[in-house]
């Protein structure tokens, strides 16, 4: 039976309440909302008739805690900017308390609001979020970075970017500025719109290249749209993206890259998404890093290896193939990865006398997804299954042999190479397999 739903989160902000809002509203016993939400909240029709009932709480935390030891006795309304499920406090809620629990009533996103006032299509603009927290030292840490903008308007040349007082419009421009990425022929300077406190009566929208927009100062809260502006030499086509780079392409020593054969059934078993965060643990040098990064341009990939030579091997990499949806890690496993984003995919590329500790990091940071390990050891074998399977993991394994045509004499001969196995550990927050 589905549980009765006590706690609504209800989008302010731009447009008025729908009846079923309003119901819900009156008929609440208590409304949250943010020092800025209660703001805005007080310009609505209505506010006047249940602002007894408002409590004021600007620590998110706080807020989950008394929605924890009230919600099986009060019916909770928290009030939410735009659209609560979009970079907003309706995924922690859901989280939090689960869906069935938890009923959501959007208003628009802000980003949706800033494209209308711009007249410009959004359904082929790439959409971050830099909004780190109010906390300067509770910020966390996110899946994109204000040194990865220029990239992405090269790649996708539609922008638009949540922005915090850190990460703000003047920040940006001056980012962009000072990338060598933007000043590529294939780009002649983007442009830049600031829409600063849209809904609110003093709403304005500003419009220039960086240059312009690094010279003013903007209030809060605000979204910035990036359109990338494609020079008359530039080429029409978009680049072609290749699945299947050759190790003879990349930088790499000692012969530390993962064969061909076996990156490509590596990547297949990791089934990787279009956006989302991606793991290479022991990166080496960063083969299948640069691989996913190609082929998902929406994909974060965090590259963490601790050996000083294979990092330069990874630089040199990402450089050359302009992955820089990839940031790099120094550092050994598990000791840096509670630093990161949470994984959606993790991989693996061998054996590590913590292997264990690494897969229960994991298993606490991803509720769900998949995580691959490359083995050529049987010890590697046995503790990657042991952990994956203490770890809430489902586990599969296959054996990828390979062998390679090598001429001798006057004959051609296959010469093998060493067999890898590679794991493969599944889970979806409930036990079974995605």
């Amino acid at each position: 039976m589905r549980a009765a739903t006590k706690i609504t989160i209800i989008g302010i902000g731009y447009k008025p309440f729908d009846k079923k809002a309003w119901e819900i509203v009156l008929n609440s016993d208590v409304i949250l909302a943010s020092r800025r939400l209660y703001e805005v909240y007080q310009r609505y029709d209505g506010f006047d008739a249940v602002k007894g009932k408002v409590m004021v709480h600007d620590n998110i935390s706080e807020t989950i805690k008394f929605i924890h030891d009230n919600c099986e006795t009060k019916k909770i309304v928290l009030l939410a900017s735009g659209d609560p499920l979009f970079s907003g406090i309706g995924r922690k809620a859901v989280e939090e308390f689960g869906k069935d629990a938890v009923e959501i009533i959007p208003d628009m996103s802000s980003v949706q609001v800033a494209f209308s006032r711009l007249k410009e299509p959004w359904d082929d603009a790439f959409l971050i979020s830099l909004h780190g927290g109010p906390d300067p030292a509770k910020r966390r840490r996110l899946p994109y970075e204000i040194n990865d903008i220029p990239s992405l308007v090269e790649k996708h040349n539609k922008l638009a970017v949540l922005t915090d007082k850190e990460n703000n419009p003047t920040a940006i421009a001056r980012t962009i500025m000072d990338s060598a990425t933007v000043r590529s022929p294939r780009v002649s300077g983007p442009i830049m719109y600031v829409c600063e406190r849209l809904g609110y009566e003093d709403e304005r929208i500003t419009g220039g290249l960086p240059e312009d927009i690094a010279k003013q100062v903007f209030s809060d809260p605000n979204v910035v749209i990036i359109l990338g502006q494609l020079s008359e030499v530039a080429d029409p086509k978009p680049p072609v993206t290749s699945f299947g780079l050759r190790e003879s392409e990349m930088t790499h020593s000692a012969g530390l890259i993962t064969k061909d054969e076996v990156r490509a059934v590596t990547i297949h078993k990791l089934r990787l998404p279009q956006k989302g965060v991606l793991w290479d643990i022991g990166s080496g040098s960063g083969s299948v890093s640069i691989e996913a990064a190609r082929l998902f341009p929406g994909l974060k990939v965090y590259a963490i290896e601790k050996d000083r030579a294979r990092i330069a091997d990874i630089t040199e990499n990402r450089e050359r193939f302009k992955t820089y949806n990839i940031e790099i890690i120094e550092g050994p496993a598990p000791d840096v990865l509670n630093t990161l984003p949470n994984p959606d995919r993790v991989f693996i590329g061998g054996g590590s006398s913590r292997l264990e500790e690494i897969l229960a990091c994991i298993s606490s940071a991803m509720p769900s997804g998949i995580t691959v390990i490359n083995a050529t050891q049987l010890e590697t074998l046995s503790k990657a299954i042991d952990g994956l399977q203490k770890a809430g993991f489902v586990s599969d394994v296959s054996q990828v042999s390979v062998s390679r045509g090598k001429a001798v004499g006057k004959g051609n001969y296959l010469s093998a190479l060493n067999p890898v196995f590679i794991i493969s550990g599944i889970k979806d927050g409930e036990g079974g397999q995605i």
